[in-house]
């Protein structure tokens, strides 16, 4: 695998001494899917074929245009709506407006959400985009694009000019597949992950002095990608070692070269994977079949209590997915609320937690949620971004519910012992409220950081 970076100051190249887009002295105006710049864009109907030329190289290929639907069940590309680690920003593929049975063309579209009202900005260029494409906001409100162009996965940065849409080519890769991972908390960076069955590769796709980076070289297939701090240099992937084997979360520090050191170890055979992590707090939302089954639980990185597999997280007939960790709670894991998407036979709705509390509070989505979207403000108010009819770019705030009401008496929360077997009574009287039973009030232990190669998340189960 090859990357190249294109250099030079011909228009649309990105230089190492390019000072980044200038945008209009005019503010942005506020506009949503049915801006006449998206209509009104150069697409043939029904594009199928295009060729799309990005500095000195070009490629031809088909173009998809997404299928036609009521705005319900507006037509939406697989990678969904990625916001930027403060949740200043968001980005999405979007599919212009058309009647009913009328093809659709593809574009990137930019949330603004840090103002006093949210507002989007499309970013189409001269033809429409492949529904395979992601998008990936920056913090200095620039988007990131990796588009697959025959074997070259290509990457640009995409912004708004007044009425037209910027571009700056970053340069490509050549591989089968990438997959872009959220963004780093830094704001300026993006890591693409190449998975091999054998080996994984780790890109600097954005950020880097000249075009893509190969950062690490992996041992291991590898997926997943969550960050473990506020500066962007410790990353957990899920891997699985050459050969098969269980999928251990593991930590890579990208400024020792790639240097992976264990992170999640609950049984010797236990998938064991890392969905979120709080940098302030320490706590960790895991998936793990160390109770026997799949569970979410949860755990506190560096901690030597055992990880809690909580019965109101596996209410029934529905997948449970944490997707946003509330901020700020330093050194109280117990207390962060969480938000995890639900989804279900009826659709998608909002699920918040708390550890400390040991009830899911279920919650109505709002109309045209980009499902799985969304972030904690520090005071516990968790944003939901969504795009209806009637409003084309909206953000719903949901205050976190309190936790107070009586709990039943019985049972208890399943936790791992390292052995895969579980300390508590696992019973559960199954109440409607999809709580978890409750235990004694003792108070929170505090234990001193350890390095992220030691950082037990089990201990040994007490004796009798």
């Amino acid at each position: 695998m090859t990357a190249c970076a294109i250099e030079g100051g011909t228009a649309g190249a990105a230089t190492t001494a390019d000072p980044g887009p200038e945008e209009s002295g005019e503010p942005e105006e506020p506009v949503g899917a049915e801006s006449a710049g998206v209509e009104g864009a150069a697409w043939p109907e029904g594009a199928a074929e295009s060729e799309r030329a990005t500095g000195a190289e070009e490629a031809a290929g088909a173009v998809p245009a997404g299928p036609a639907a009521p705005w319900a069940g507006a037509p939406r590309a697989p990678g969904t709506f990625t916001l930027t680690a403060d949740g200043a920003y968001g980005a999405r593929l979007t599919a212009a407006p058309g009647a009913p049975g009328e093809q659709r063309a593809w574009y990137p579209e930019r949330w603004t959400l840090d103002g006093p009202e949210p507002y989007a900005v499309p970013l189409p260029l001269h033809q429409p985009e492949e529904p395979d494409a992601q998008v990936v906001p920056l913090a200095d409100g620039r988007v990131l694009i990796r588009r697959r162009v025959a074997d070259r996965q290509m990457f640009s940065l995409l912004y708004p000019t007044g009425p037209a849409t910027g571009e700056l080519a970053l340069g490509a890769v050549e591989c089968d597949g990438m997959t872009l991972l959220p963004p780093s908390p830094d704001g300026s960076s993006v890591y693409g992950l190449s998975a091999g069955d054998h080996s994984s590769l780790l890109w600097l796709v954005a950020g880097g002095a000249f075009g893509p980076e190969l950062v690490a070289e992996i041992p291991g297939h590898c997926s997943g990608g969550v960050w473990l701090d506020r500066a962007g240099r410790m990353l957990a992937l899920d891997r699985q070692l050459p050969g098969g084997g269980p999928v251990k979360a593991v930590a890579v520090d990208l400024e020792r070269n790639g240097e992976v050191t264990p992170l999640l170890q609950i049984a010797p055979s236990s998938d064991d994977r890392l969905l979120l992590a709080d940098p302030d707090s320490g706590l960790l939302l895991i998936r793990s079949d160390a109770p026997g089954h799949d569970r979410l639980g949860w755990g506190v990185l560096g901690s030597c209590l055992p990880v809690r597999f909580p019965e109101c997280l596996r209410p029934a007939d529905v997948a449970v997915t944490p997707f946003a960790v509330q901020p700020g709670q330093m050194l109280m894991p117990e207390s962060c609320a969480v938000a995890l998407r639900i989804d279900g036979a009826a659709g998608s709705w909002v699920g918040i937690w708390r550890p400390q509390g040991r009830r899911l509070h279920q919650l109505a989505a709002p109309e045209g949620w980009s499902a799985g979207a969304g972030y904690w403000s520090r005071d516990g108010v968790l944003h939901l971004p969504y795009a209806n009819a009637a409003t084309p770019c909206g953000v719903a705030r949901i205050e976190a519910p309190a936790d107070d009401g009586p709990l039943p008496e019985t049972g208890g929360t399943d936790r791992t012992d390292g052995t895969g077997s579980t300390d508590g009574t696992g019973s559960t009287d199954g109440d409607a409220g999809g709580t978890e039973p409750s235990g004694a009030v003792t108070p929170p232990v505090v234990c001193k950081p350890v390095p992220l190669g030691q950082a037990p998340l089990h201990r040994a189960a007490p004796p009798d």
